[in-house]
């Protein structure tokens, strides 16, 4: 999260409550997961037909057969811009279509491929880079891709592809288990298509650390899976989830990235089926001691790591990112699904949410409640019982009888609301959104043709076939002013249960035979949340005629969600382990692309401690997305009710996300721009150097945050009731000098909340660089065209030794600038300098 780290103290308890595991298939009960991991490394079946090879400017063409079956699959070879390479697996001559992933990349820009060399045992391909190169081996098939002498990766090392080719029934051998029907718990799966699974291994030599593949409840290094399950990768709504397990959760990205001292890597595994990936390393349950011993030894064994993806159906297509920094794997993958949305500032401020608030007088008194008690907040949020028995898009009549007078009252104090809209859809013929979706046929259908109907919350439900786009498009109409009643330009949206939830179906979601048009839904499972978000954030869009940017949280989400809004961590507990799980969680998803993300501040299940709750507001304020959320079960905990010294320090915790969110702002249009992630003691400036370990005391009413040496982080200290009211003021810039004395950091400024920074170029985006005594404020964008009332009413320069005078120099003139050094602890304040934030300025230390 930037240049703001985040370390506190935990006590750790075990946790008291479990997910039902029963619920919940192993792979030895998912019977493609189980036939897959049968097949052990070694001799591969698969061999290359080099005659076969056909060479075009984009791409290389290659026939492989299974020597064992004699099916003959498509080898498909891109090398594409920015290093890195495209494979493709498919039946040469399949039954029917194989399902290909749609609507997830938003470019596939290929560039030209050639030949260095070819023989009876393979093919040498140029990767571009100089001394990067594609060997095809022909018997046994292995790609392997090389630097120099080295290798960087192999696919098909181990003998591991296997592709379960579409076949009628009638030509099966035998009437294995699982093959053409299966069943867990009570409920079938026909599989009318029968084994349709793939999967492939990839080495990584001189690899030890692996990330991503999220979403799981587990620390940002991902475990070998020796001896126990795989991770899954299947979006489910899991109740009372466990920590520190490979279970599947609500998203899945198929992205996992590989690093080492000299490399990071990347994997792409596009696929929206099931998928289980194997985790293996030959260093494996050595002990630091052993690892040290092999070091001192001088043991020649390189360290290696090898997974295997293991998918239900559709075909292998997977992009390799070669790096070799990690900032390039972020631009690779960021090229490949598009960047992190850029959010309306306000997204960036404290949000207020609970299942539920009980009506629009519950609203009015905890929004006055903030007012009374100091604390800002932008966004005050409504879960199910909002609406008219649990009809989305509308509300409840006794409840909330007079919507637009509630969000007019925010609207004048400047803040806004987040209505819930869950893609299960009542049935109910006195319901106008379950009748226009069923006179337009846009509902899944299940395996006979019929509409799909599970149990959610509503009741019977029916579920909207977000995959196509005329549905998409008609849901997006739907929150049109004229057509969502009682909304305007202040409501935003929450689309929760969108994995999708169906609880009354095998693992609490939907039938793998239900219908979506010609594709079954374990093809596209882990796209569902994916398009449901598209269509929502495609919709707040429209509502403005194209002009404002739209803000959707998500809890189902797959590779390219980062498009469309935030996500979070889902039904987490009171518990400290949960508060030090988020960290991970939100990490590993900022290294595959999906910055907006944040934990329910105080846990949802379960009543905090009141210690717990600090320290929850003192964490969430430094994680991107900041929301409180709670149960219905729980007792009330606005951050008011705990006395005033706690509320205190939760006020001191939300000002400082505030004070902040120029900062925020900055990383998110940086993330937009570059695909980067969003990553001295402020209070103190405390002087820490590098490369040690620190004991730092912490209280209950400090937060260990540290802003790093060379940095430079714009600050808004006047915090008003919203980030909005907070427009116009000043700006305090704290400049973190490095040893060299040397610091560097941005400003970006635009309106805030429409889409003219990217339309009109209307924004104020400046570098900020101290060297050789001078702080300097130059134009990064000098065609871009944005006014600002805000100044530049402080500079705190921290390191700095005590100048004779301090002179601002701009529009060819020279001022002198008033200004206090602390030698005790090196900080040199600079007061009301005067400039405009927009302006080009120089101020010199003499």
């Amino acid at each position: 999260m930037g240049l703001l780290s985040v370390f506190f103290v935990c006590l750790f308890f075990s946790s008291a409550f479990a997910v039902d595991r029963g619920n919940f298939k192993t792979c030895d009960q998912s019977a493609f997961c189980k036939r897959q991991r049968a097949f052990k490394p070694g001799q591969s079946p698969y061999r290359a037909l080099l005659e076969t090879l056909e060479l075009s400017d984009s791409r290389l063409t290659l026939q492989l057969i299974n020597d064992n079956n004699k099916v003959h699959l498509l080898l498909e070879l891109y090398r594409l811009q920015g290093n890195m390479t495209r494979v493709k697996i498919n039946e040469l001559k399949p039954l029917k279509p194989r399902f290909e992933v749609p609507d997830v990349l938003i470019a596939e820009p290929p560039t030209d491929l050639s030949v260095l060399s070819k023989d009876d045992n393979g093919v040498v391909l140029s990767l571009g880079a100089e001394s990067q190169r594609l060997i095809v081996s022909a018997r046994p098939f292995r790609l392997d891709i090389m630097e120099g002498p080295e290798v960087l990766l192999s696919l098909n090392s181990r003998g591991l592809l296997a592709f379960e080719h579409l076949r009628l029934r009638k030509d099966t051998n035998k009437e294995e288990d699982g093959l053409w029907e299966e069943t867990f718990k009570s409920h079938t799966d026909t599989k009318p298509n029968g084994p349709t699974s793939i999967s492939l291994d990839f080495s990584l030599p001189g690899v030890e650390h692996v990330y991503g593949i999220p979403e799981h409840a587990d620390d940002l290094k991902l475990k070998t899976t020796d001896g126990g399950d795989p991770y899954r990768l299947y979006n489910l709504d899991v109740f009372q989830y466990e920590l520190y397990n490979p279970m599947a959760l609500y998203g899945s990205i198929p992205v996992m990235l590989a690093h080492n001292t000299q490399r990071t890597m990347g994997i792409f595994w596009l696929n929206a089926a099931e998928t289980w990936v194997d985790i293996s390393s030959n260093t494996a349950g050595k002990t630091v001691f052993g690892k040290m011993l092999d070091f001192v030894q001088g043991s020649s064994e390189k360290p290696q790591t090898d997974v295997r993806w293991i998918s239900e159906s559709g075909i292998i297509d997977v992009f390799i990112m070669l790096g070799p920094k990690p900032s390039d794997v972020f631009s690779q993958y960021a090229s490949l699904t598009g960047t992190q949305s850029f959010p309306p500032l306000a997204s960036l401020g404290y949000h207020q949410c609970r299942w539920n608030y009980n009506d629009q007088e519950d609203v009015k008194s905890v929004d006055q409640g903030f007012d009374q008690h100091d604390i800002p907040y932008d966004f005050i949020w409504l879960d199910i019982e909002h609406a008219d028995g649990k009809r989305y898009f509308t509300w409840d009549p006794h409840k909330f009888s007079q919507p637009k007078e509630m969000l007019q009252g925010l609207m004048d104090k400047k803040r806004k609301m987040v209505a819930i809209v869950d893609p299960h859809i009542k049935v109910d013929s006195g319901y106008k959104i379950h009748n226009e979706i069923t006179s337009k046929d846009f509902y899944v259908k299940n395996k006979d043709g019929g509409n799909y109907e599970g149990w959610c919350w509503p009741g019977n439900s029916g579920y909207p076939d977000f995959t196509n786009p005329e549905m998409r498009a008609w849901w997006a109409s739907m929150f049109a002013y004229d057509q969502y009643e009682g909304s305007m330009e202040n409501l935003f949206t929450w689309n929760d249960m969108n994995e999708p939830s169906v609880f009354n179906g095998p693992e609490v979601t939907m039938h793998k035979d239900a219908l979506h048009g010609k594709w079954e839904h374990r093809d596209i499972h882990n796209m569902y949340g994916l398009y449901v978000q598209m269509a929502t954030a495609e919709g707040q869009i429209q509502r403005s005629g194209g002009a404002e940017r739209p803000f959707v949280l998500t809890r189902a989400f797959f590779a390219g969600s980062q498009r469309f809004g935030a996500v979070w961590t889902g039904d987490n507990a009171a518990e400290w382990d949960h508060l030090k799980i988020s960290i991970p969680m939100c990490l590993s998803l900022g290294l595959v692309g999906v910055s907006f993300c944040g934990a329910d501040v105080g846990g949802f299940f379960k009543n905090p401690s009141t210690e717990l709750l600090v320290r929850w507001y003192q964490t969430g304020a430094y994680q991107p997305f900041f929301r409180a959320h709670a149960h219905l079960d729980t007792t009330r905990r606005e951050p008011w009710l705990f006395g005033p010294e706690n509320t205190a320090l939760i006020r001191e915790a939300v000002r400082q996300r505030y004070a902040l969110l120029p900062y925020w702002y900055q990383l998110f249009f940086q993330a937009y721009r570059t695909g980067m992630p969003v990553w001295y003691d402020v209070h103190t400036f405390q002087k820490h150097n590098g490369a040690q370990n620190l004991y730092i005391p912490v209280t209950l009413s400090s937060i260990p945050v540290f802003q790093r040496g060379g940095s430079i982080i714009p600050r808004k200290d006047r915090v008003r009731r919203s980030s909005a009211c907070m427009e116009n003021d000043p700006y305090t810039l704290y400049v973190a000098l490095s040893p060299k004395k040397f610091a560097e950091g941005k400003l970006y400024i635009d309106d805030g909340h429409s889409f003219n920074y990217d339309t009109k170029k209307e924004f104020i985006h400046r570098s900020l660089t101290f060297a050789n005594n001078a702080l300097t404020s130059s134009n990064l964008c000098p065609d871009c065209n944005f006014l600002t009332s805000s100044w530049i009413e402080k500079v705190l320069i921290l390191g700095a030794s005590k100048p004779s005078k301090v002179v601002l120099k701009m529009n060819g003139k020279e001022t002198p600038v008033d200004f206090e050094f602390d030698s005790s602890m090196s900080v040199l304040t600079l007061r009301k300098p005067g400039m405009n934030a927009g302006d080009d300025w120089t101020l010199l230390l003499q």
